[in-house]
């Protein structure tokens, strides 16, 4: 047995400022080295060989591997820990704390879906968000799905989410495969592609074999199914109703853009898209099911977006512009013609001002808790130990 170590490795990192994840090659830690050099010999007799010298080893590569939460997006650990009842996130005490702005942009994402408040308080909405084993735009998305009327197919696009790619392309059949899945593609979206598929697979009774001859992957499809039955359970258990929209999917998509406006891009050259918020360069990726199409749309919305040669948006899905200004008016808004700056900078006057009015009241709130834990502090009892304060009698005391 040999093992030949590069010394490198593949990490998923997440950026806040950016809000994408990359997936760059960073040097090993010594103790990655010493896991995979304990790979020679663990069946047999081995060697392995390490292409860097024992000066790098000890000097230039880190003892451990930076831990995962120090490089990963924390929206959904900030929910849960504001549900739990932690109030100073950045006072508390991780046993790796993670970067100051990883928190930061995390309250930030969940202000912006609506999970906290003006204070960073966790709200009524976030509440129930905090309910459910998903990120908070896919939670978000569920409880919007049950107000427009299009959670049973939300309820399948976010299961089809939460697992890994069900298609593949098996060596020396690509392009078979990638015929049979043009057949499931819904032009405007990913997504869409996505439920298109579920549903197909649904109507040939959850068939193994229909999932062999269209190349799909039958134990990601039975998981999908799994998980749904317990996302429709925890629906229930919220007293959220299930409504089907059957055929218009302009709702589905809209309901979509409820959860991911923070995440939208608007058209630049061909297959081309800026991110609207950052100005960031996002490309369609070519498995998407908007990749190639004669026309683009101008404005989208992405699942994630993943620095690989460029920068990839996985599941599209196409969105009207206006929506973007409906349901993000943080961040969007439409062109109104007769309305001036002066009135613009009134609206912002106003709006900070309740913002200053909000966080004064949140002040005098905690103060006033404050105040109530101090005053509920019991008065220390003590308990009487007979013989305790006896004072000691030696023989001399007592005449002897």
């Amino acid at each position: 047995m040999y093992v030949i170590d590069c010394g490198y490795c593949k990490l998923k990192v997440y950026n806040p400022r950016i809000g994408m994840d990359a997936l760059q090659i960073y040097p090993v830690s010594q103790a990655n080295a010493r896991q995979r050099a304990g790979r020679a010999g663990r069946t047999g007799p081995g060697k392995a060989f390490c292409l860097y010298t024992q000066r790098q080893y000890q000097r230039e590569l880190l003892p451990a591997t930076v831990p995962e939460i120090q490089r990963t997006n924390l929206a959904n650990t900030v929910l849960l820990l504001k549900s739990l009842g932690v109030e100073d996130l950045l006072a508390f005490h991780f046993m790796d704390p993670p970067p100051q702005d990883t928190i930061l942009n995390s309250m930030y994402q969940l202000w912006i879906l609506g999970a906290l408040d003006g204070t960073g308080a966790l709200t009524a909405l976030g509440r129930q968000m905090a309910e459910f084993p998903l990120d908070p735009p896919q939670c978000h998305m569920l409880i919007v799905a049950a107000e427009m009327g299009c959670s049973v197919e939300v309820l399948i696009i976010v299961s089809m989410l939460s697992v890994p790619s069900v298609f593949y392309r098996p060596q020396g059949r690509e392009e078979e495969a990638d015929s049979v899945k043009e057949k499931f593609q819904v032009p405007e979206s990913d997504h869409l592609t996505l439920l298109h598929l579920y549903n197909q697979w649904k109507a040939n009774k959850y068939s193994s074999q229909w999932c062999t001859e269209h190349f799909v992957h039958a134990k990601a499809m039975r998981k999908v199914r799994e998980v749904r039955q317990q996302l429709k359970d925890i629906m229930q258990q919220q007293r959220l109703p299930l409504r089907s929209a059957a055929t218009d999917w302009d709702t589905v998509r809209k309901c979509i853009c409820s959860a991911y406006f923070q995440q939208a891009a608007r058209l630049k050259g061909i297959g081309e898209y800026v991110n609207c918020r950052t100005g960031m360069p996002c490309h369609l990726h070519p498995t998407s099911a908007l990749f190639g199409l004669g026309t683009s749309p101008d404005y989208v919305v992405y699942h994630e977006l993943m620095m690989t040669s460029k920068e990839y948006m996985h599941c599209v899905t196409a969105v009207d512009g206006r929506w973007l200004a409906e349901l993000g008016p943080m961040f969007f808004s439409l062109k109104e013609t007769g309305k001036s700056n002066r009135d613009k900078r009134k609206e912002a006057a106003v709006h900070l001002q309740r913002m200053e009015e909000e966080m004064k009241q949140a002040e005098e709130k905690m103060a006033e808790e404050k105040k109530k834990r101090e005053e509920d502090v019991p008065v220390k009892q003590e308990i009487a130990t007979p013989g305790l304060n006896t004072p000691r009698r030696t023989p001399h005391r007592l005449g002897l």
